[in-house]
């Protein structure tokens, strides 16, 4: 463990009104995703800069396994609504607070006045940019609160009257806020940042997102690196499009001293010429 990622243990990032993700543990950091891809070598390469380019030369040729040799454990609260997303990783370990056991607590997710906006016309499944009236807002934010109690009053009243927990809490909103340990490996994680920090992503799963990648740029420097260049703003192309492209760049293509000149590293460029000379 470096020493950028030891202030995140045990500190909360505080995430909507009240969220937070916590780092708990952590095994691995860049050098363990060197050792496993060059398990002869033991310690790895010698040098950092070497570290470096067999990284990115990983994640450039999608060589997952060994970034699998890094994981992270998080203890995590969250509205039970982004939860239900969330749970659609399935490639993570997860031990959630359990509303049979326990009592579920009166913690409610109440949006930020910015946030009430109108359905998108374009994208069905998210909200447009356009804010609702302020008296709108303030109806549904009376709404929210007003249900959000009602609800919990209501279920506070059935454990009075006797009724088991499990069955109590099937009235209580989405809303509710829910708590979890939640451990995963850094090829899984990446994969889920990939999908989560995007700008299409709910609002409320990307502010997660990023407070988890906060986390994971600390942890391993050169691993996120490699994430951002080849995965996070990177772009794939089709076929048709490749075409495109090569037609745009027929007898212009740059040279592999303009490419090193614009930051790739001279494998990377010979890597990009090829993609153009085997066609």
């Amino acid at each position: 463990m470096n020493e950028q990622v030891k202030q995140y243990i045990d500190k909360k990032i505080k995430c909507l009104d009240k969220g937070f993700v916590r780092l708990v543990d952590i095994m691995g950091d860049d050098a363990s995703i060197v050792q496993a891809a060059r398990v002869s070598y033991g310690k790895g390469t010698k040098s950092v800069s070497e570290d470096r380019g067999l990284i990115r030369y990983l994640m450039r040729h999608k060589h997952t396994s060994p970034f699998e040799m890094v994981e992270l454990k998080f203890h995590i609260k969250l509205p039970i609504f982004i939860a239900r997303q969330w749970i659609r990783h399935r490639t993570a370990s997860v031990n959630e607070y359990s509303g049979r056991y326990s009592e579920m607590k009166d913690e409610f997710y109440i949006p930020d006045p910015s946030e009430f906006r109108t359905q998108s016309t374009v994208n069905k499944q998210g909200r447009s940019n356009e804010i609702l009236p302020e008296d709108s807002i303030n109806r549904i934010s009376s709404v929210m609160e007003n249900r959000n109690q009602a609800s919990y009053q209501e279920y506070l009243e059935m454990l009075d009257i006797g009724l088991a927990r499990e069955i109590a809490r099937i009235n209580l909103p989405l809303s509710n806020y829910t708590e979890w340990y939640w451990k995963i490996d850094l090829h899984n994680l990446f994969h889920f940042l990939r999908l989560r920090i995007d700008k299409h992503a709910q609002y409320e799963i990307r502010v997660y997102g990023e407070a988890l990648a906060e986390i994971v740029k600390s942890a391993v420097p050169l691993a996120w690196e490699a994430f951002e260049d080849y995965i996070l703003n990177a772009r794939n192309f089709s076929s048709p499009e490749m075409s495109v492209i090569q037609e745009l760049l027929a007898n212009k293509l740059p040279t592999t001293e303009e490419l090193v000149s614009k930051g790739l590293s001279k494998r990377e460029a010979a890597e990009f010429l090829e993609k153009f000379n085997d066609e």
